[in-house]
């Protein structure tokens, strides 16, 4: 079904804009991401209700695959139609994905990235008071759409199943059945449907197998990749872009290195956000319709409190290990509590993070200007030798 300006809830160049911005701020993993379009979107612009935004969150949540971006894949489909979808989720994590391709590169190459750490670390301070904002904001609280229809469905499938299987095959064709790229992109693209739960509960899979069973890098690297994942904007799961780089620069069959690893990390990607696309554009028309029905809207939106919590649980996570570097995990019976180490306690961390909660609670700082502040602080304390690990 062809797609008209005439259908744009706001302007496709001003939405295209405001999700680039957007892209460059997703810090934190899905609570940080959560956050900024929550400020954004629903408080700034007000370009999508409240309600509306978290019966979104809530079909997304029910999803494998990382959130945050899929609800970026959903606002971007009410704003904008399909091409609003497409253009939301990718700049979703465009910005994440060059750089942690670079650092990848800078990593093999070198295998120092401390002063890029450095200047990304200022950055989690910052987003700890951005989360913050966000449980306190959602805690306390119509568009267009596209209506769905048989052959629309069958299209977005049809399109969907191509675009996500023809690099696989272009690789199998060009590198062999058992290349390490093939066996890369099979290997995620079993693991992108598979992630429910959120990033950290597949990561320990991807580690476990890319360490153990493919070789295809050291756990000592598998570590220092998810800190790099950690401190660059997009999803958590962009890790597995860093796991493929390594897995193919060491892997390259008849290929040069470089271009394996290249290759490697972009057909990763590609198959680990190309069905958020396909779950959002195909589901999504069926779900806004569900907003009328009131048995099953009431049962979404329960979701909602859950939805509150895992934000809270992220938010608390996250700072727990910005401010400190270890934490030990007590158990008694069925309960389990992850407490910090308090020798392990980051003071510069702590007064940057004190910062940033000034800079948007008490100034309302634009969130751009407090994690270029921040970034700014974070680097400059690494020139002075002060210790942000």
């Amino acid at each position: 079904m062809a797609e008209t300006a005439s259908r744009d809830v706001i302007p496709l160049r001003t939405a295209t804009k405001a999700w680039f911005l957007i892209s460059l701020q997703t810090f934190g993993g899905p609570a940080g991401q959560i956050a900024v379009m929550q400020r954004t979107l629903v408080e700034e612009k007000r370009w999508i209700g409240q309600q509306r935004f978290l019966h979104a969150l809530n079909y997304c949540m029910l999803l494998p695959g990382p959130e945050a971006q899929q609800l970026a894949i959903y606002v971007g489909w009410l704003l904008n139609g399909r091409r609003g979808g497409i253009i939301a989720g990718t700049l979703f994590v465009l910005p994440g994905m060059l750089a942690l391709l670079a650092l990848s590169a800078i990593y093999v190459a070198f295998g120092d990235t401390t002063l890029i750490i450095a200047i990304f670390a200022g950055l989690a301070p910052a987003v700890v008071a951005i989360v913050a904002q966000a449980v306190v904001r959602v805690g306390k609280r119509a568009l267009h759409h596209e209506p769905p229809s048989a052959r629309g469905s069958r299209t977005v499938l049809g399109i969907g199943l191509f675009a996500w299987a023809i690099p696989i095959v272009a690789v199998a064709v060009f590198t062999g059945l058992g290349s390490t790229l093939t066996t890369q992109g099979l290997f995620f693209s079993g693991a992108a449907v598979v992630t429910f739960g959120g990033a950290y509960a597949v990561l320990a899979f991807v580690a476990q197998r890319a360490v153990e069973v493919y070789g295809w890098l050291s756990a000592q690297d598998m570590v220092r990749g998810l800190a790099l994942a950690e401190s660059t904007p997009g999803p958590l799961i962009m890790v597995v872009q860093f796991v493929a780089f390594l897995g193919a620069y060491a892997h390259p069959g008849n290929l040069d290195p470089w271009v394996a690893g290249v290759l490697g990390a972009l057909l990763t990607t590609w198959v680990t956000f190309v069905p958020c696309f396909l779950f959002i554009l195909l589901g999504a028309p069926y779900v806004e319709r569900l907003r009328h029905n009131r048995a099953i809207s009431t049962a979404l939106t329960g979701i909602t409190a859950a939805v509150v919590g895992v934000i809270a649980n992220l938010a608390l996570y996250f700072a727990l290990h910005t401010l400190f570097a270890t934490s030990q995990l007590h158990q008694a019976g069925p309960l389990h509590l992850t407490l910090p180490n308090l020798d392990s306690f980051r003071p510069v961390a702590a007064a940057i993070t004190a910062i940033a909660f000034a800079l948007i609670f008490a100034l309302r700082w634009p969130m751009p200007r407090v994690l270029a502040i921040c970034a700014g602080l974070g680097a400059a304390a690494a020139l002075v030798g002060l210790p942000l690990a």
